[in-house]
C-alpha cells in the first residue's frame, strides 16, 4: 500500500479495502457528504478519503424537513452527478428510506441499480442486526456495504427526535451488538451517529471494520461531516458535533447583492469606452 493513499496528492483510487488498511495503520479516514458535480471535484480535489453521497441531500439540497421523503430517482440523480466529479475518493451513496426495508431482494435491485446506473463503488444502509442478512445478501452479490447505527436519520419518527444513542447500558449494549452482526455480515466500514464518546471507543475497539463518526468523538477510526454544515451554506443551523471552517454562504449572498446592485445602478455590464475625440 503506498503511503500516499490518505493523501491529498494521491492519484490512487481510494477502495473499502483500503481503508482497512487505513485503520490497521492508525490513520485517520476523512468522509465527507457531496450531492453535485462541482462540489465533487472540489471535494476530492482537496483529498478526503470518501465521498458519501447521502440521503442529507434531503434537508440540505431539496428542502425537506427530514431524509424520509428522499426516494431512489433522487439518489440516482445526484450520485451520478457526484461520481463524475469524483477520481480519488471511495464514493458510497445512501440508499434512501424503504429502498431496502422491505426485503433483501428488493434491496439488492435497488442497490444494483446505484452501482449501475450511477458509477458509485458502494451503498450505505441504516439499522442494526436486523439488516444483517441484507447485508450479507448484497455482499454476497458483490456489492460492497457501509453500515449505519447509532442516531438513524430515516428513523427519526421512532426516536421522537434527533437524540443521542446509546446512553444507558442497555442501549449501548446493543448498539455493541448491532456493530458486531454488522462486520460479521461484511460491511466495510461503519457510522457511528450521535453516541457517547466511550461507546464509540468501545465499538471501534470491538469491531474489526473502520468505524466513522459523526457526533461520536474522537475515537473513531475516522470522521464525517454534513458538507453544507462545514462551508457555512446553513448558517442558521448550529450543531455542537459541527466545527464550520468557512462561511460560504454569506459569501455568496453577498456576491449576489453586490451583483444586483451594479445592475440597479448600471454599472455592470460595463459599457464600450468611448474613443477619444
Amino acid at each position: 500500500m503506498s503511503k500516499a493513499v490518505s493523501g491529498k496528492n494521491s492519484p490512487t483510487r481510494i477502495t473499502a479495502p483500503m481503508l482497512q488498511k487505513m485503520k490497521e495503520r492508525g490513520e485517520k479516514i476523512v468522509m465527507l457528504t457531496c450531492y453535485d458535480y462541482p462540489t465533487a471535484r472540489l471535494v476530492d480535489e482537496a483529498g478526503v478519503d470518501v465521498i458519501l453521497i447521502g440521503d442529507s441531500l434531503g434537508d440540505n439540497v431539496l428542502g425537506y424537513r427530514n431524509t424520509i421523503p428522499v426516494t431512489m430517482e433522487d439518489m440516482l440523480h445526484h450520485t451520478r452527478a457526484v461520481c463524475l466529479g469524483a477520481h480519488r475518493a471511495l464514493t458510497i451513496a445512501d440508499m434512501p428510506f424503504l429502498s431496502y426495508q422491505i426485503s433483501p431482494e428488493e434491496a439488492l435491485r435497488n442497490a444494483g441499480r446505484l452501482l449501475k446506473e450511477t458509477g458509485v463503488q458502494s451503498v450505505k444502509i441504516e439499522g442494526g442486526t436486523a439488516f444483517a442478512p441484507t447485508v450479507r445478501k448484497l455482499v454476497t452479490a458483490g456489492i460492497p456495504v457501509c453500515g449505519h447505527i447509532g442516531l438513524t436519520p430515516q428513523s427519526v419518527n421512532v426516536f421522537g427526535g434527533f437524540r443521542v444513542q446509546g446512553r444507558n447500558e442497555e442501549s449501548a449494549e446493543r448498539l455493541v451488538q448491532d456493530a458486531c452482526a454488522l462486520s460479521e455480515a461484511g460491511v466495510f466500514a461503519i457510522v457511528l451517529e450521535l453516541v457517547p464518546d466511550e461507546l464509540a471507543r468501545r465499538i471501534t475497539k470491538t469491531v474489526p471494520v473502520p468505524t466513522i463518526g459523526i457526533g461520536a468523538g474522537p475515537f473513531c477510526d475516522g470522521q464525517v461531516q454534513v458538507f453544507h454544515d462545514l462551508v457555512g451554506l446553513n448558517p442558521s443551523r448550529t450543531l455542537r458535533h459541527v466545527k464550520r471552517y468557512a462561511e460560504a454562504g454569506a459569501l455568496i449572498r453577498d456576491a449576489v447583492a453586490a451583483y444586483a446592485a451594479e445592475v440597479r445602478e448600471s454599472l455592470f455590464p460595463p459599457g464600450e469606452k468611448t474613443p477619444d475625440a
